[in-house]
């Protein structure tokens, strides 16, 4: 059996995680580029990548993050992927999962939607708006992407001027403002990582300052969730549709908060804490997803 792992770089961590596991199941890892994605209309191959075909050549495909790419690309992206799922190919996770969580509108406004507690948080195009919601907020907010990961672009505003200025900058460019409130947390968050409807790791992410990312500097530690935990973690991996999902969890001094859903998790430093075989996991659940 080949099972295609489509990544920006096959050279990475966890695509060599993935390969590996792969293997050691007797099956053959096919590594696909984004970039090099072809799709037909009319005529076949329906879709190719570097002279494989998918709907012919494959029988399930593993997505790694898209990464920064234009918007005709991420939209090609998941066209492509929405068609190989029409044609029968298995892909983890979903087009439409991996569309809800990239959206962190979308996915927050489904999660609150279904009774799962999130932090208080505007998202609008106005500076004034966002403004008013400084202040409804409590003067102590997180300025953030509407798309993004890996913590990049966080902002924290607690000063009114800074505030106004940095909403202004960003409406000023035409950004969408996301604002949320700080929700003090002792420096650290929870990470579960979800596969088919199981919690298989957790951590702890330690950090000296309040961003929490491992891509920022956090140190994880070892993390066993209690059963409340666990449902929250699995009930929200749910809500958007992820079959792998890495959940990431604030205790803040009113009690828990899903504060996003990665839909293209990585876990190389959940893998030091634990002694679960992550990729494994996660090719295990896939291939029992094609025999099914």
């Amino acid at each position: 059996m080949n099972i295609g792992i489509l990544t920006r770089n096959p050279r990475a961590w966890a695509p060599r995680q993935l390969e590996r596991a792969i293997r050691e199941r007797g099956h053959e890892a096919v590594f696909l580029s984004y970039r090099s994605l072809v799709a037909r209309v009319g005529y076949r191959p329906r879709l190719e990548s570097r002279g494989v075909k998918l709907e012919e050549d494959l029988s399930a495909v593993i997505v790694r993050p898209i990464g920064r790419c234009s918007l005709d690309q991420a939209i090609f992206r998941m066209d492509a992927l929405h068609r190989l799922a029409r044609l029968g190919v298995v892909v983890v996770n979903s087009p439409s999962a991996i569309e809800r969580c990239i959206d962190k509108f979308y996915a927050l406004s489904l999660l609150e939607e279904h009774g799962i507690p999130v932090p208080r948080t505007l998202v609008a195009e106005s500076a004034r708006e966002a403004m008013r919601a400084f202040y409804e907020l409590g003067c102590d907010v997180v300025v953030k992407p509407l798309f993004g990961s890996r913590g990049i672009g966080l902002m924290r505003v607690s000063d009114p001027e800074t505030a106004r200025r940095v909403f202004t900058a960003l409406s000023f460019v035409h950004k969408v403002l996301y604002v949320q409130e700080f929700i003090p947390h002792g420096n650290r968050d929870i990470r579960a990582f979800v596969v088919g409807g199981e919690v298989v790791a957790s951590m702890y992410r330690e950090s000296s300052g309040w961003r929490t990312n491992i891509a920022q500097g956090a140190r994880p530690r070892p993390l066993k969730l209690s059963g409340e935990l666990e449902d929250l973690a699995v009930k929200a991996a749910k809500v958007v549709g992820c079959e792998v999902a890495g959940v990431d969890i604030l205790e803040g001094p009113e009690g828990y908060y899903v504060i996003e859903v990665n839909s293209q998790p990585g876990w190389r430093g959940l893998q030091s804490v634990t002694r679960v075989d992550i990729a494994g996991r996660i090719v295990d659940y896939v291939l029992s997803r094609v025999k099914r």
